[in-house]
């Protein structure tokens, strides 16, 4: 795979990568519905994150909503399922400026990614984060970087040992070492959140620590 070639162009990277199994990028339809789920995912672990989609997909009749039938849903409907307040309101923003500002699948495919990200963050409650996200997992763009993700800061941190107790400077260095995997940026994002998950050690490392006994 020719994402893979060339990621493995970095010694560390090509470690991890190593370790998993290649990743396909998908593309997903219904872009306002996964940016509602990203919402409801925030601060959650994966595990919970999808009891709440389970929930929310139940309110329908376990059927994907329309932006329609999400904007018409109830708010004490939405926080009977266990969303805060806030993400309650989030949601029902995101259907909303959808069916106002008339946004298809279509019409977001022909962005670029920047453009997506200025177009989706004008709606109250969705950072650049959540859009991020959304980029990755349901546009299936190929190179986008989640500079602010803490797993992804945590797992190059470890990998290329950057020190983080100065964001600043911790974010310029995460840049410059992202700069040589573009054009393939999401696929490197995605083997740092599988090993950082899946916790294993780069082999170089293992086997020093094996040669110490």
């Amino acid at each position: 795979m020719e994402h893979i070639i060339h990621l493995s162009k970095d010694k560390k990277l090509k470690k991890i990568i190593d370790l998993q199994q290649p990743y396909v990028l998908q593309h997903r339809k219904n872009v306002y519905l996964h940016l509602c789920y990203s919402i409801m995912s925030q601060q959650l672990s994966t595990k919970v994150a999808d009891v709440f989609h389970r929930r929310f997909i139940d309110l329908y009749g376990g059927k994907e909503p329309t932006a329609q039938q999400i904007s018409e849903t109830e708010f004490v409907t939405l926080r009977g399922i266990g969303l805060s307040n806030a993400k309650a309101n989030y949601v029902l923003n995101v259907s909303r400026f959808f069916i106002g500002e008339k946004i298809t699948d279509s019409s977001l495919h022909k962005m670029s990614n920047e453009e997506v990200i200025k177009r989706l963050t004008q709606i109250k409650g969705v950072g650049q984060w959540t859009v991020e996200m959304v980029l990755m997992f349901t546009l299936g763009r190929e190179d986008v970087f989640a500079l602010d993700d803490l797993g992804i800061q945590q797992a190059i941190c470890k990998l290329y040992k950057i020190d983080a107790e100065d964001k600043k400077a911790m974010k310029e260095k995460m840049l410059a070492v992202s700069k040589k995997w573009s054009p393939y940026r999401t696929y490197a994002c995605r083997y740092l959140w599988g090993w950082k998950d899946n916790n294993p050690e780069p082999k170089e490392a293992k086997s020093k620590k094996e040669k110490k006994k």
